[in-house]
């Protein structure tokens, strides 16, 4: 939670107490409050309301105190961490003499589904490809923030660091499963990082120490889980490759969600799907969103399901953003018909307006 405003007016009295509450607030503050207000929840005191919750001895004593005296408002003016969990700005790609991106500034919000559509060529997965660390920007900012307010740039992160450190997760539009492995296995190995912490580097795993051996139990029943929840717990012990086109779609995020990321990015989840497959697909991202609270990056083709789901959308075309908005505006907009229809906005106005 960040603090924008911190008041604290109207005492009614100065009594000792609260002078020494109110300096050892001081105190606290100007030594480490920025960032362990960060982590603070609000609940309501006398007469005000109180930031507390997940702070050091120093700061927490001082508000637990404070609390203890009625009369005046703490913290007015308190606000979330913010709304958007990402925030792309100014982004710039360029390969040689080629912009693939240009000046690209678009936000997606925390526990929302936001989509980004536009032409084959548009340049959606170059974005995807700078925001996950495949490609580093050649300018601008992208920044993810977390729920607790700390913010990471994600433009200075290696690609393994911005899934570890910043928890974005991503798909590609080609699947890319381990074919010669169990759909379990699969989802086992996007767990790596924390298996890796208990096995001591594998040596605790070798002596199938306890820590090795809860951490292996926590990572089974979390994939087990997962693959329940796509519908292929029947199929886990089955090689991936061996699995139906739509099936391997689905474990490709039920491991990405194996991360248990704060953003996930789709690459095209319904390309190749058939009608019953895509609304099948449909609900298992809206039950991410909803159950797990997980934000979704989605770039889709199928204006089906980007209709059905998105919560906002971002339209590019020729590596620059066109338009953005709800679903029912962008289907609207002039200039994203004639971006899908290869004409200039004239003629898709023309197009509107007959109706045809």
């Amino acid at each position: 939670m960040k603090v924008h405003l911190i008041a604290v007016v109207a005492p009614i009295r100065l009594d000792p107490w609260f002078r020494f509450a109110l300096a050892r607030f001081s105190k606290a503050l100007r030594k480490d409050g920025p960032a362990l207000l960060r982590s603070a929840r609000v609940v309501h005191g006398h007469g005000g309301m109180l930031a507390t919750g997940g702070m050091g001895s120093q700061l927490g004593v001082a508000l637990a105190a404070l609390t203890m005296i009625g009369g005046f408002e703490l913290f007015r003016g308190l606000e979330l961490s913010g709304k958007n969990i990402l925030t792309v700005d100014h982004l710039l790609m360029r390969f040689g003499g080629i912009v693939a991106v240009n000046d690209l500034s678009f936000d997606a919000e925390r526990g929302k589904i936001t989509a980004l559509i536009g032409p084959n060529g548009a340049g959606k997965t170059t974005v995807f490809n700078c925001i996950t660390g495949f490609y580093k920007p050649s300018g601008g900012s992208m920044q993810l923030t977390h729920d607790d307010g700390h913010s990471i740039h994600l433009e200075r992160l290696n690609d393994f660091r911005i899934s570890k450190l910043a928890k974005v997760a991503r798909t590609f539009q080609n699947i890319r499963l381990f074919p010669g492995m169990t759909a379990l296995e699969n989802l086992m190995v996007a767990q790596h990082n924390a298996l890796m912490r208990a096995s001591g580097l594998t040596v605790l795993g070798l002596i199938g120490a306890p820590s090795w051996r809860s951490a292996e139990k926590h990572a089974i029943d979390l994939a087990r889980s997962w693959l329940e929840r796509v519908s292929l717990l029947d199929r886990a012990d089955d090689a991936a490759g061996n699995l139906a086109y739509g099936d391997q779609r689905r474990l490709e995020i039920a491991r990405a969600m194996c991360t248990e990321p704060a953003l996930l990015c789709l690459d095209e989840p319904a390309a190749g799907l058939n009608a019953r497959e895509s609304a099948a697909l449909s609900e298992l991202l809206l039950s991410i969103r909803a159950d797990q609270g997980t934000s979704i990056l989605l770039i889709e083709h199928d204006m089906s399901v980007v209709m059905e789901i998105s919560d906002h959308v971002v339209v590019m075309d020729y590596g620059v953003k066109i338009a953005e908005g709800s679903p029912q505006a962008v289907r609207d907009d002039p200039k994203v018909i004639a971006a899908y229809l290869g004409a200039d906005e004239e003629e898709a106005i023309a197009v509107m307006e007959s109706g045809t």
